[in-house]
């Protein structure tokens, strides 16, 4: 039973590995949190279910052609939102860096534009859903790789298959995008707005068009969590706000800044949830991560790491 917990942990723990990777990897170059991160892996998933399933989705085998078109519009729409929030919320907040009208940029706007996405996109999704929770169907039927959907474990116990399939995916994701930041022109480009914006925009790097690409890299990985996190429990629309504090909590777990860390801290959390279901009860699911993040910030305050590692 213990290995089960233990892996069903880490498997909530890759996903939220994934979310507080974009968390970090867009505090870490603008050195700002956002606070919508949440709202849009949930947002990105309802997306999917209003074009492929409508406003009453049921759990439903799927169709290769819908399978395919509600993990492309999920993840298109974590891309696209989070690119909106880059466009309209904190690009008129960024200061100018070269030329006569410069202005040294407005934090509390892009914090306050933040919650105020956040909310938006969560009462825009309550008058399209107005059911408490909805039950989201696989389009990857995981449980269908093995009879039953379950692999026997040493000492007598069983796994659900998919808690290991998620685990390797989300770990496999987040590391390879982990390596092609921190290896590509993008990441240098990245590290380079992080580090000293002013002399980045004399070398020629582009400070909005960097904030664009880590917005749209953390958008699609919002939405690839979504598509892995959606079918293991009922989704409402108010859950992006403490999957944002979780995905919050990991990635100053980590190091805010530190991708590799951000994936660690995602692990921890992941399994910080399951012991505590495990031990204190299912109320705790929610309530261990949002203890951890009053934690962390009282004993360390968010600082940002220039060098996304």
């Amino acid at each position: 039973m213990l290995v089960q917990v233990l892996l069903g942990g880490l498997a909530q723990g890759a996903i939220l590995g994934l979310i507080a990777l974009g968390f970090s990897l867009v505090a870490g170059t603008v050195r700002v949190l956002h606070f919508a991160h949440g709202d849009i892996v949930v947002a990105a998933i309802f997306v999917g279910v209003l074009s492929v399933l409508g406003r009453i989705p049921i759990v439903a085998v799927l169709a290769l052609g819908s399978s395919v078109l509600f993990v492309l519009l999920i993840v298109a729409a974590g891309a696209v939102l989070s690119s909106l929030v880059a466009l309209i919320v904190v690009l008129p907040n960024l200061p100018n860096l070269p030329g006569r009208h410069r202005h040294a940029g407005d934090v509390l706007g892009w914090i306050a534009g933040g919650l105020a996405t956040g909310l938006l996109l969560r009462e825009a999704l309550g008058l399209a859903f107005p059911e408490q929770a909805y039950a989201i169907p696989d389009p990857f039927r995981f449980d269908q790789l093995v009879p039953g959907g379950l692999v026997h474990v040493p000492g007598g116990g069983t796994v659900q298959i998919r808690s290991i399939v998620v685990l390797v995916i989300g770990l496999g994701i987040g590391l390879i995008v982990e390596q092609s930041l921190v290896r590509s022109r993008v990441g240098l480009s990245m590290r380079a707005v992080a580090d000293d914006p002013e002399g980045a925009a004399l070398c020629g790097v582009s400070a909005r068009r960097v904030v664009m690409w880590a917005f749209g890299v953390a958008g699609v990985l919002a939405g690839i969590a979504g598509v892995l996190a959606a079918p293991a429990r009922a989704i409402s629309v108010d859950d992006g706000a403490v999957l944002g504090l979780a995905a919050a909590a990991a990635a100053l777990l980590g190091g805010l800044g530190s991708l590799r860390g951000a994936l660690g801290g995602g692990l921890v959390v992941g399994l910080l949830q399951a012991l505590a279901v495990y031990t204190l009860g299912p109320g705790w699911y929610d309530l261990a991560p949002l203890a951890l993040l009053l934690v962390l910030l009282a004993l360390r305050p968010p600082g940002f790491r220039a060098k996304t590692t």
